[in-house]
């Protein structure tokens, strides 16, 4: 059940899911790259609680070792919520991916209007645990969507007879927490990787 095959399968099974799930972080970002007024002021209030954040890990006694239970266990937490709060209709995925994109989105074009290289900024700042982690965020958000369709569809369902219900949500269930175990495995090898590889080139 809790095989990496059997979750590949799974989200192979919501592939399409995963699209609507990608096309929504990329509208994210560029919405972040064009964001003006309050948009902006959204995306700035994200970075800047981030910064914040950073700012005191880098006051801890073991720097790395705070980055790296802070990015894992934020990542973790909010990769799982938002698979099961895909149940509100869906809305929490869609949210959490605007943001996600829009700060991505943000961040490279204040890059580019510095006149930073992007080759420090994606190449040596994202691309080493963003290939692992993004992807996971996605799937995360895409099996969250899914979750929320299928919501729809069964209260639709309720009433008929349980042999006529198209929506089997114990079968879908038992899919979101072999995907839950390995989101988590996913974002905590990215953690890893942020928290030293990438933290080392950013220096």
């Amino acid at each position: 059940m809790f095989r990496f095959q059997t979750f590949l399968m799974d989200a192979r099974s919501i592939s399409r899911y995963i699209l609507v799930a990608t096309l929504i972080f990329i509208g994210g970002g560029v919405l972040g790259w064009m964001s003006t007024g309050v948009l902006q002021d959204i995306m700035l209030q994200q970075i800047s609680g981030l910064s914040e954040i950073s700012n005191e890990l880098r006051q801890s006694e073991n720097v790395q070792w705070s980055f790296f239970t802070f990015i894992f266990f934020n990542n973790a937490i909010k990769g799982v919520l938002v698979i099961f709060a895909g149940a509100l209709g869906g809305i929490i995925p869609v949210i959490f991916l605007i943001i996600n994109g829009g700060v991505l989105g943000f961040l490279l074009h204040a890059a580019w209007q510095q006149g930073i290289s992007y080759y420090e900024v994606v190449v040596k700042g994202l691309l080493p645990h963003g290939i692992i982690e993004i992807p996971a965020i996605i799937i995360a958000c895409a099996f969250g969507l899914k979750l929320g369709v299928m919501i729809y569809k069964a209260l639709g369902e309720i009433g008929m007879e349980t042999s006529t219900r198209s929506i089997r949500l114990g079968a879908y269930m038992r899919q979101t927490a072999t995907a839950s175990l390995w989101i988590v495995i996913l974002l905590f090898i990215a953690a890893i990787i942020e928290s030293t590889l990438t933290y080392f080139l950013v220096q």
